[in-house]
C-alpha cells in the first residue's frame, strides 16, 4: 500500500504564549523554552529518518523559526513554502490581551466560548488597527482579500481548504512525506479534515507546543496510523 508521512507541529512557545496573551496574526517572535522545544521537535524528527519531499510554515516568525530550528537537526535538503493560510487563529480585538484579564472582565463562560467555539468569532479588529496588523512586514506582498478582522475555527478551517486542496493532497497521492510547522489551530484544522473529526468534537483537541505530531496517509487520505513522536 502507497504511504505518506505527514508531521505537524505547533511551533515551540512564543513571547505571547509566555505572558500567556491571545496572539493570532500578530507576528511574535520565540521564547528562550520556544527555541528549546523546536530543537527538541528536530531530535525527535531526526530519529524517525524519514526523508522530506516538501515542507511548509506559516508565514509568522514563530513557525518559521521552529522550521529552522528543526531543520538545523535534520537537515532537510528541499525549500521550504511559506502560505498564509496556515496562519493561526485571527483572534480579532483580544490580539494582545493577557487572557485572565478578559475573564476577570467577561467571565471564564464567555472567553472560554471565545477560545474553544468551533463557529462563534472573537471581537472584530477596529479599522485601524486592522491597518496596523495588516501593515506588519510578514504580510506585505500577500494577497489576501478580505483580509479579516478575526476569525472561528470555522473561518479557519475554510480558508485553509485551498491549501489542502491545492498542496497537501496531490502531494499525499503521490506519497509524499511533508512537515509542515505552523500554530494550534491550523493543525487543529487540518486534523479535523483528515479524521472527519466532528464540529463538536474538534474544539476539545488540544495541540501542544513543540510536540511533533505523526500522521500516516494512505493516497485516499486515510490515517492509517496517528501519534506523538
Amino acid at each position: 500500500m502507497s504511504k505518506s508521512n505527514l508531521i505537524l507541529v505547533r511551533h515551540g512557545q512564543s513571547e505571547w504564549n509566555k505572558l500567556d496573551q491571545f496572539t493570532g496574526w500578530v507576528d511574535v517572535g520565540l521564547s528562550k523554552k520556544g527555541i528549546e522545544e523546536a530543537k527538541n521537535a528536530g531530535a525527535k524528527i531526526k530519529d524517525t529518518e524519514i526523508l522530506f519531499d516538501n515542507a511548509f510554515t506559516s508565514i509568522l516568525k514563530r513557525s518559521i523559526q521552529t522550521f529552522d530550528q528543526i531543520n538545523r537537526i535534520c537537515n532537510i535538503p528541499i525549500n521550504f513554502r511559506k502560505d498564509w493560510r496556515l496562519n493561526e487563529r485571527h483572534y480579532g480585538a483580544l490580539q494582545g490581551i493577557n487572557k485572565q484579564k478578559m475573564r476577570d472582565l467577561h467571565g471564564d463562560e464567555q472567553v472560554l466560548i471565545w477560545r474553544r467555539s468551533y463557529d462563534v468569532r472573537p471581537p472584530e479588529l477596529e479599522k485601524d488597527e486592522v491597518e496596523k496588523l495588516r501593515s506588519q512586514e510578514c504580510f506585505l506582498g500577500q494577497d489576501i482579500d478580505p483580509f479579516p478582522k478575526c476569525e472561528s475555527l470555522k473561518d479557519t478551517f475554510k480558508r485553509l481548504m485551498p491549501f489542502i486542496d491545492l498542496n497537501l493532497t496531490p502531494l499525499i497521492k503521490n506519497n509524499k512525506n511533508i512537515l509542515i510547522s505552523a500554530h494550534g489551530n491550523s493543525i487543529r484544522a487540518m486534523i479535523k479534515f483528515f479524521e472527519k473529526i466532528s464540529d463538536n468534537e474538534i474544539v476539545k483537541v488540544e495541540i501542544p507546543t513543540g510536540e511533533p505530531l505523526h500522521l500516516l496517509l494512505n493516497d485516499e487520505l486515510k490515517v492509517l496510523d496517528k501519534k506523538y513522536l
